[in-house]
């Protein structure tokens, strides 16, 4: 019997310790740490969703290299846990969502964890990436979709110029018809570091339709920006950075069927753009060239054929066309020094359009004879170089003779010849106007004013208005101290302005629903004196009631509220909006009665 009895313990004791040692080993041997594809072969312009789930949380995760590919997005975190039957089920996932960077054959390598003190790690997975395929049907986020949607674009007119040749940079943003962009804001605004600019401001942001890349996309002109090279070579023109906030569409749909929006934002770039500068050639370049690049005309005109000494007469020099007009310097005339000549008046008219600069610029010479005689204004060369011709052009103007008739005769025997000599400009115009010496003077008329009608009519006209300014400012006292019948007043005033408002934009669902409601709320505040914070249709329903409105008005301005809440979720028609407005007016017209 003791014998037994030993036998038996020994038995339970065996037991005990090969459950104990089956438990350790099932907690050890039941860890799992694997690593699953969405795909094993996919298109270049497919993504690649990659899952790390363990079924014991653990420590110090690593992921491979994931040589081959980019990562946009990752690592996302997902834990699951349950009790069923009482037994406890636990899940972790890390979620990588990748793109590959060149077709072929790739391997994710081994992640790696600890878990309990044990580091576990996954089995290496072949992946083939193949040529694009004509429907990418990888998961998309909504960042995803925005990237892909979303582009800046810096258009430059020429990509080859030549010194100081015009170059137009247009940034467009396309967006695709499948998101909406609700605003945006710079970031990083180019410096054109080498180039002369000048913006050309977009006043409207208007939506075209355009194509990128062979697809139908919507775009806008967001700036516009002029540039005249500096210098020759390549040119860097620092790239635009914006911020721009996206409205994408969801798979999911709200409870009447439309489709749910979620806006995010993305930072886009317009890239960097190099531009290949061409120096002038100095084959052909004229001596006096001064550096204007386009195509112009040249002109030197004079006020005066003929004068007298002493007086003055002015002399323009003019240079009018497309170019660099702000960029170079115009010829000076050489005039002979007899002559006394003032520093020139300068004089520019340009207007900057997208192709570049337009109009004219000059100098205004003002000149005084001293002496009776003729004088020769020689002829005036003016060099500039034509980029659409590759060749510099020279214009010169006509010799111009100036006769001074009367005055007196210069004695010294100084050779009329050119001069250099300038006087500190004086302004011009009226300065050489005689004073004259003979003014004509009349009489002041002698007549009373001190006893006359118009003197009486004076002296009691501020007594006669002290009683009317009495009595106006007790009325506006009076005004001003009825603080309820004020606020009723300019609540009425706020009503009709918001119906009108909404009788204007009838036709445009939102303004015009946006526009009735509040018309409507207003007209509340006026006759029943509550607060806007105290609207809801229960409240509204029960103060009417108290006021013996009859129901069919009530419920027909609860309808009204109604409708202009399901206008911002459900289409509404313009006869239905025509109908909206004229119930309104006839439920206002009703309550009017009532209250």
């Amino acid at each position: 019997m003791k014998l037994f009895k030993s036998n038996i313990l020994l038995f339970l004791g065996m037991f005990l310790l090969m459950g104990a040692h089956s438990h350790a080993q099932e907690e050890t041997e039941g860890v799992e740490f694997t690593m699953n594809l969405s795909k094993e072969e996919l298109g270049i312009n497919e993504r690649l969703r990659v899952d790390f789930t363990m079924n014991k949380d653990g420590d110090n995760f690593k992921p491979p290299q994931f040589e081959g590919f980019n990562v946009v997005m990752g690592p996302s975190q997902s834990i699951s846990s349950s009790w069923i039957n009482g037994k406890r089920s636990f899940s972790k996932t890390y979620t990588y969502i990748l793109v590959p960077t060149a077709r072929g054959s790739f391997t994710i390598n081994q992640a790696t964890i600890e878990i309990d003190g044990q580091t576990y790690k996954t089995t290496p997975q072949k992946v083939d990436v193949t040529a694009a395929v004509d429907k990418p049907n990888s998961q998309k986020t909504v960042d995803d979709v925005a990237d892909e949607n979303l582009h800046l674009v810096a258009e430059v007119s020429k990509g080859n110029p030549y010194l100081n040749e015009a170059v137009t940079v247009i940034y467009k943003l396309y967006v695709s018809p499948n998101i909406s962009v609700t605003n945006y804001r710079p970031l990083d605004n180019p410096t054109y570091n080498n180039f002369w600019s000048q913006d050309i401001p977009v006043t409207k942001h208007t939506a075209q339709n355009g194509t990128y890349q062979g697809k139908p996309y919507r775009y806008v002109v967001l700036k516009r920006v002029v540039l005249y090279p500096q210098k020759s070579g390549q040119l860097d023109i620092e790239p635009l950075s914006l911020e721009i906030f996206v409205d994408v569409p969801t798979n999911r749909r709200d409870f009447f069927g439309g489709r749910i929006y979620t806006s995010t934002s993305k930072t886009v770039s317009a890239g960097n753009r190099t531009i290949n500068v061409k120096a002038l050639p100095e084959n052909g370049k004229p001596a006096g060239f001064g550096g204007a690049v386009g195509d112009f005309d040249f002109s030197v005109t004079t006020s005066k054929a003929q004068l007298n000494a002493s007086e003055s007469l002015q002399a323009k020099v003019e240079v009018s066309g497309k170019g660099n007009l702000k960029l170079f310097q115009l010829p000076e005339p050489e005039l002979p020094s007899s002559l006394e000549v003032y520093d020139p008046e300068y004089e520019e008219s340009i207007n900057t359009y997208s192709s570049g600069m337009e109009g004219k610029v000059s100098n205004n010479y003002t000149i005084v004879p001293s002496f009776r005689g003729k004088y020769p204004i020689p002829s005036i060369s003016f060099s500039f170089f034509n980029p659409d011709t590759g060749k510099y052009q020279t214009i010169s103007s006509e010799e111009i003779n100036i006769e001074v008739v009367e005055g007196p005769t210069n004695n010294s025997g100084t050779v009329a010849g050119p001069s250099s000599n300038k006087q500190l400009v004086v302004p011009t115009g009226d300065q050489f106007h005689f004073i004259n010496i003979n003014p004509s003077l009349s009489a002041i008329d002698e007549e009373r004013f001190f006893g006359s009608n118009l003197f009486f009519i004076l002296l009691l006209a501020p007594l006669l208005l002290i009683p009317i300014a009495i009595f106006t400012f007790k009325k506006r006292e009076a005004i001003a101290s009825d603080v309820v019948g004020n606020k009723i007043k300019r609540a009425n005033r706020l009503a009709r302005k918001y119906l009108s408002t909404a009788k204007k934009v009838l036709g445009n669902k939102e303004a015009f629903y946006v526009a009735l409601e509040k018309g409507l709320h207003n007209y509340l505040k006026a006759k029943l004196h509550i607060e806007t914070s105290e609207f809801s249709k229960d409240k509204i329903m029960g103060i009417l009631s108290d006021k013996n409105v009859s129901n069919s008005d009530i419920q027909g301005f609860i309808s009204l509220l109604t409708s202009c809440e399901m206008a911002r979720y459900s289409p509404f028609s313009n006869v239905q909006m025509q109908q909206d407005y004229e119930k309104a007016s006839e439920v206002i017209s009703n309550l009017d009665k009532q209250l």
